[in-house]
């Protein structure tokens, strides 16, 4: 079996075993990783601009709150249903994305961390400044009535379950499918070297142009995704906290790999699920866990996996 091929394995029966999950687990886990679920795809969409090109964002929660607030506004006061809204997020996070990477691509390095975490307190600030529509620091909900699709409640645990793993599993696919093609090819050598993948006659600027907005399209989905499965939008997802997240999510499960995102949102969200049980100061034990694994897993966790055992892993 071919390296495409065992990818292609992978990935389908982890979507499967995802599918088996979804009868068997009792709701309150099914929650859990229905939500798990839609923040995996905030991690893979940072995980193609950070894991497979190269480039350290400190400002991606801009691109998450660009769908959430896109979708929530056009329900909460356009009155729009839910697959035109989910429309609007797109759209909202497409265009942010795009000028954002003409703007922040002209810095290297350093710089373009910066602008990228300038970008996203403008996002953030605005979002309060427009306090009037966005509910500010409280932000507002979206009426239950109004979460259906085609009948479907999406407030139905097992309806939020299966939209929120096709959320994923669609983002997964789109993913581990463009790391195969030369498009992908092309940002891992970015991410290698540079300036050698000029010199071999590729368009470096267009290719991470496209990384960015790849990127800020799948974050977006998310954001949208998140506002109609869980019914709310506030300021906080738009804050400098939710773009640190999806950078530890992906170092922790493993930069660059396709399913590492998924570990270590998993990993976070019940770490911390477990600590919570036993302390309140559970933020203590979560922190010593993740400097556990910063030592002696520096690859994250499927990238230590690969590095070890399983070399195919795409």
């Amino acid at each position: 079996m071919n390296l495409d091929a065992r990818s292609a394995a992978l990935h389908l029966g982890l979507i499967a075993v995802l599918v088996a999950l979804g009868f068997v687990l009792p709701t309150y886990h099914q929650g859990n990783l229905a939500r798990i679920l839609v923040l995996a795809t905030y991690a893979v969409g940072y995980n193609v601009l950070f894991g497979y090109t190269g480039l350290l964002s400190l400002g991606h929660a801009m691109f998450f709150a660009a769908g959430m607030y896109g979708c929530g506004l056009a329900m909460h006061l356009g009155g729009i249903s839910v697959i035109p809204a989910l429309v609007v997020g797109l759209i909202s996070a497409v265009v942010l994305s795009a000028i954002v990477a003409l703007l922040a691509l002209r810095t290297i390095g350093v710089a373009f961390m910066i602008v990228t975490l300038m970008f996203a307190q403008s996002v953030y600030l605005t979002v309060l400044y427009l306090g009037e529509w966005t509910g500010g620091d409280e932000g507002f909900v979206i009426a239950q009535a109004s979460r259906q699709i085609a009948g479907y409640a999406l407030t139905e645990p097992l309806t939020r379950y299966f939209a929120a793993l096709i959320l994923f599993s669609v983002s997964l696919l789109i993913t581990a499918r463009m790391m195969q093609m030369s498009f992908g090819r092309v940002l891992i050598g970015v991410r290698e070297n540079e300036e050698r993948t000029r010199m071999l006659g590729y368009d470096v600027f267009r290719h991470k142009l496209g990384a960015v907005i790849i990127s800020g399209t799948i974050c977006g989905a998310a954001g949208a995704g998140y506002a109609v499965l869980f019914g709310y939008v506030g300021a906080t997802f738009a804050s400098v906290q939710y773009s640190i997240f999806p950078l530890l999510w992906v170092l922790l499960g493993g930069m660059g790999t396709t399913i590492g995102p998924l570990i270590g949102v998993a990993f976070m969200f019940y770490l911390i699920d477990y600590a919570s049980g036993l302390t309140n100061a559970y933020m203590l034990i979560a922190g010593a866990a993740l400097v556990l694994l910063t030592l002696f897993a520096r690859a994250g966790i499927v990238g230590e996996i690969r590095n070890r055992w399983v070399p195919w892993l795409p």
